[in-house]
Formats: structure tokens, sequence, C-alpha cells
């Protein structure tokens, strides 16, 4: 297939192995964020091609399930060296849609290649287990094998990476899927699509649809009620997870879900307080903000605490660039009205406020100890955060997990052993010491607890939220 992605206009279903014709009555727009121009069309799916999707990927598993893994290792080899031969194309479409920054798009590329090798070398540690058997003669096995088709319905805050991981998890493991892909950014996902296509993917392993936003509900009910769907990986808002968790919970589907974040920077009063300002700054404003894993609360130590704030407040004021701009003007409005009801209710604003610095781009911003508003426990999704002062270490940790949520948290401090002992106190999936928030690692288990989802994803626990256990016994010959 050629490289170039507008071989597509519009941005096709891709079922069974071909593009289904296109048909201008239902194709939308996908829209520039910053320039407010159209930068090509997309295909939306009915429910009928939807459960079209869905059966192509139930008759693909019959044979992919019983694919040997150095198959599988091999295909996904292919598409982490397809990344890397692309990875400008991946970039430029990246920010064409999203409007994010050319550093936040090429990490993007980087970490999707990362994950890639990582979930390839990891195949072969899917494996099974003899038990132990009470019964004399007889013997026990547990097999790991594919749960079936998923559903892989993927945001488009970190377009690339977020998709590819889900996508290359379910198929390394043996599963087939039907990828939905956001509407927001369906020619960045549709590449994705492109590089397991070019790997050699078979027909119906991997299925991509997509849907304007005023039929995506019916299409997803659509799939997650057929009964080829086995489970689905969803990444997105708390709001939607509950919709889809429902919806799951009706028809009995399990679900892999990482939902929003209202993490913590906990600052202590042994840090290094230039270090922590900086990178609680940058946790706050990257990719303006739109990340599950943004800093959206910093935690610091009375002791430290003006010093701290001096640090921030001018960090944060030459950052404004850094921020970039929002994906659409709904996201950014979102962000401006969680601000603006601080405003309302008496916020004191350490730095920045309510007001964009261009369109769509609003100031880096701390609002100082917010007591009532909905900053206080609302994911903002723009480059803003709150600051508490708190007395000590009990305060901070009471502090961070006074939260519905539980993705992750940061601690800042020179001292590993207090810092640890913390960390096993925080209700979050993640913590990491003098790191920036938004950090992850292919090789490190990723998943939220609490409102922010649950299961987990990346290298070996990826793959196994694809799999099931099924135990089978050998009990000899029959004896009268």
């Amino acid at each position: 297939m050629a490289s170039d992605s507008s071989t597509y206009d519009p941005i096709p279903l891709w079922i069974n192995g071909e593009a289904q014709p296109t048909n201008a009555d239902t194709t939308f727009p996908v829209i520039q964020s910053i320039s407010g121009e159209t930068v090509h069309h997309a295909q939306s799916a009915s429910s009928a091609q939807a459960i079209q999707a869905a059966e192509s990927s139930k008759e693909a598993f019959r044979s992919w399930k019983r694919v040997p893994h150095t198959t599988r290792r091999e295909l996904i080899q292919k598409v982490a060296t397809y990344y890397e031969e692309h990875a400008e194309e991946f970039i430029k479409l990246q920010m064409s849609e999203t409007s994010c920054t050319e550093p936040w798009a090429r990490q993007n590329v980087n970490g999707s290649i990362t994950y890639l090798k990582e979930i390839a070398a990891c195949v072969s540690s899917v494996t099974g287990v003899i038990p132990q058997i009470e019964k004399p003669n007889t013997m026990g096995f547990v097999f790991k094998q594919p749960i079936g088709p998923i559903l892989c319905i993927a945001p488009w805050n970190a377009a690339l990476i977020l998709a590819t991981r889900g996508v290359a998890s379910a198929i390394a493991s043996g599963c087939t899927v039907v990828f939905k892909a956001s509407e927001l950014c369906p020619r960045t996902h549709f590449e994705i699509t492109r590089a397991f296509i070019a790997a050699g993917v078979p027909a119906g392993v991997l299925n991509q649809i997509q849907a304007r936003r005023e039929e995506a509900s019916e299409v997803t009910e659509a799939l997650i009620a057929h009964e080829a769907i086995r489970k689905i990986e969803f990444i997105g808002s708390a709001a939607v997870g509950r919709i889809i968790g429902q919806l799951a919970a009706k028809h009995l589907k399990p679900v892999l879900m990482e939902l929003g974040g209202k993490g913590p920077a906990i600052v202590l009063d042994d840090a290094d307080l230039e270090e922590a300002a900086k990178f609680c700054a940058m946790g706050t404003v990257l990719n303006h903000g739109q990340i599950c894993f943004s800093t959206e609360r910093i935690i610091v130590h009375a002791g430290v605490a003006e010093k701290f704030q001096q640090l921030l407040v001018k960090t944060m004021e030459g950052l404004g660039e850094v921020a970039g701009s929002a994906v659409s003007e709904s996201i950014a409005q979102h962000a401006q009205d969680v601000l603006k009801d601080s405003e309302a209710k008496g916020d004191s604003f350490l730095v920045g406020g309510v007001d964009y610095s261009k369109p769509l781009s609003l100031k880096p911003t701390i609002v100082l100890e917010p007591k009532d508003s909905r900053i206080v426990d609302e994911e903002t999704f723009g480059p803003s955060a709150s600051l508490y002062v708190v007395e000590d270490d009990a305060a901070a940790i009471e502090r961070a997990n006074r939260t519905s949520y539980g993705l992750n948290a940061t601690i800042w401090s020179t001292n590993m052993e207090r810092a640890l002992n913390m960390s096993k106190e925080l209700e979050y999936g993640q913590v990491h010491v003098n790191s920036i928030s938004a950090y992850t690692s292919a090789t490190g288990s990723q998943g939220g607890v609490k409102g922010s989802g649950f299961g987990r994803q990346n290298a070996k626990w990826g793959l196994e939220e694809f799999v099931v256990d099924k135990f089978v016994s050998w009990h000899g010959k029959a004896t009268q």
C-alpha cells in the first residue's frame, strides 16, 4: 500500500481487508481547531456496518487464535518498523487533526515504537501453568487462550500511542479487533491500520470504523451488544466510561478502562524546589492539559510553600507557547468554564486567569486553595491546576486521596524511603517520584483505581488483559 495518506479521502471504513465504498451523504468533516479549516473528510459508519466489522472479526478469529506466537511477534515488529519509516508523516497527521505541538506528536511516535517493540518482546511471556491436583493419577492444565474479538475505543488526546498500544496488545495476544477510531483524528488512527496492513495482517484481524458524534452512541451500543465482541477496551473520560460500563454490564461483557484523573503532585520540604516547580508546571500545561496524566493538583509543605510558589509562578509565566492549543472549541470552553466558576466563587489566581492568550489557547493558570468550586475534583483538561499548602506528610496524603479519581500521582523528595512509604498510602495506580506526571514506561503496568478505571496495560500486563484461563484436567483411563 502506498505510504501517502491522501490515497484515501474521505477516510474509509476498513472491513475484512478492504476499504468500503464511500457515500458523500454519510461523511463528516475533520476540522483543525487552530485554523478552523476542514483538513479532510471521513466516512461515518452505520450500525449495520459496525456489525459487519464485528462479524468480520469473529470469522478471522477462528484462524488467528491458532497462529503461532512467533508469527504474531513478527507482525508487531513489522508494525514498529513501519512507524520508524513513516515517523514524519505520523507527526504531521497528529498536528493537522488535533492541533498538538510538534514535540507532543513526536513523543507519541517515539513512545508508540517503544511500546510496539516491548509488546512484541513479551508475546511469549503469556504462559499457562500445571497446577497440583488432589486426585491421584490426575493431571491439570491451565491454558491461556485469547478471549475473542475486541472492541478498542481510542481517544484523540494521545492519538497515536494509546490506540497503538490497545490494538497491538489485543492482536499480539491472538485476538482480533474492531478499532473504533476517534472522530477528531480518524486519519491518524487510519494510519495505524495502514501500518498493520503493510505489515501483513490478515483480512478481518483488524477492522476500523469511525462515526460522527451524532451517531457514535448508536454505533457503539450495536457493537457492544453484538455476540461476537467479547471484551471492550475504552480510554476516555469518566463520564463516557460510565456509559460504556453500563452497556457492557447490560450485555455481560468485561471492560478494560483507563479513565480521567485528578493527579496530585506532592512537594515535600526536602524536595529540589526548582526541579519540582519546573516539572509541576510542565505537567500542568503539556498538550494544553489534555492528558489524563496531567498535574491537576499541587500539594506543597508549608515550610517551603512561599519559595516554591515564586518558582512555580515564574515557570508558568513562560510556558504559554509550550502549552499549545485545545483540540476543539468545546474542549477549550469546558476548561475555561471551570476557571470561570473559580473566579465567580472568589478563588484566588496565583498566575494566569480565565482569558485566552490566543484562540483556543488558555493562559497557564494556578488556582490557590479552592474550596467548593468545580476545579476541586473536576478534570479540567486545560493548562490549569489548583495549589494547596499542608503542614505535614499525613495532611498531604489525605489531601491527595480526597478525590474520586485514582490514576497517577507524583512525589517530590530527596528521601527515597520517605517517598516510597508515602507512595504506599496514595490511592493511585501509578506513583512517580521526582518525575513529570505524564511519565509512562512500556515495561511497567499502567492503569487506574477508583474512578479512573480498572485493568492494566503495557507489556505482559496488557497482553494478559486479552486472554482467559481455561482449566483442563486429565484423569487417565477410566477404570471399573
